[in-house]
C-alpha cells in the first residue's frame, strides 16, 4: 500500500513536468513566429553594408583624431548601422542624420560653456537634443549620443563643424554611393 502513493506522486510529477515543457515549448514557438516580424536580408546588402560600415566608420575615424574628439565615432557607429543596415528607416534619411548630428553638437556645446560638465548638464544636453529633433522632425537616435560626448570632452565650437557636420555628411556621402552599387536598395528615400 505505501507504494501506491509513490508511484502517485512519480506520474503527478511526470504530469507536471511534461506540462511545464509543453508551455517552453509553446512560448519558444512564439518567440521564433516574432522573426517574421523582423527585416531580412540579401547576402549582398549585407556584404555592402559591411564593406561601406568599415569604410565609413574608418574614415570618421581618422576625422574624429585629427579633430581630437576620438569618442564622436561611438555615435557614429550606431549612425552606420541606421544608414548601412536599415536605409529605409525614417531615422537614416539625410535630413535626420545630418541635422540630428549638427542638433545635437549645438545642443551640447551652447549648455557646456553656459553651464559647464556637470551630470545635470549631460542630462539636459540630451533632453535639449530630444526636444529640438522632435519640433525640426530631425529624429537621429544617436544624436543624443553627440550631445553626451560634446559635454563629456568639453567640446568646443569647432565640434560642430568638425567632427558633427562634417562626418554627417561624410556619413550620408558614402551611403549614396554604396546605395548605387546595390540595386533595389535606393538611399535616400527622401532628402529633405
Amino acid at each position: 500500500m505505501s507504494s501506491f502513493p509513490r508511484r502517485a506522486s512519480i506520474r503527478l510529477k511526470k504530469r507536471s513536468n511534461t506540462a511545464i515543457l509543453r508551455r517552453w515549448r509553446r512560448k519558444f514557438y512564439t518567440l521564433q513566429q516574432s522573426r517574421r516580424h523582423q527585416p531580412s536580408f540579401s547576402r549582398q546588402h549585407i556584404g555592402l553594408s559591411f564593406l561601406g560600415s568599415f569604410i565609413g566608420i574608418s574614415t570618421l575615424a581618422y576625422i574624429s583624431v585629427y579633430s581630437s574628439y576620438p569618442l564622436i565615432a561611438a555615435p557614429f557607429g550606431a549612425t552606420a548601422v541606421l544608414v548601412f543596415g536599415v536605409p529605409d528607416s525614417p531615422l537614416a534619411q539625410p535630413r535626420n542624420v545630418i541635422m540630428g548630428n549638427v542638433i545635437g553638437a549645438c545642443s551640447c556645446v551652447v549648455l557646456f560653456h553656459l553651464f559647464g560638465d556637470a551630470p545635470w548638464v549631460m542630462g539636459l544636453a540630451v533632453a535639449v537634443t530630444i526636444k529640438l529633433m522632435q519640433l525640426t522632425r530631425t529624429v537621429h537616435p544617436p544624436s543624443g549620443a553627440v550631445a553626451l560626448i560634446g559635454i563629456l570632452s568639453h567640446a568646443s565650437w569647432q565640434f560642430i563643424l568638425t567632427p558633427a557636420l562634417c562626418g554627417s555628411v561624410l556619413i550620408v556621402w558614402l551611403t549614396v554611393i554604396f546605395s548605387r552599387v546595390v540595386p533595389g536598395r535606393p538611399y535616400p528615400k527622401h532628402w529633405l
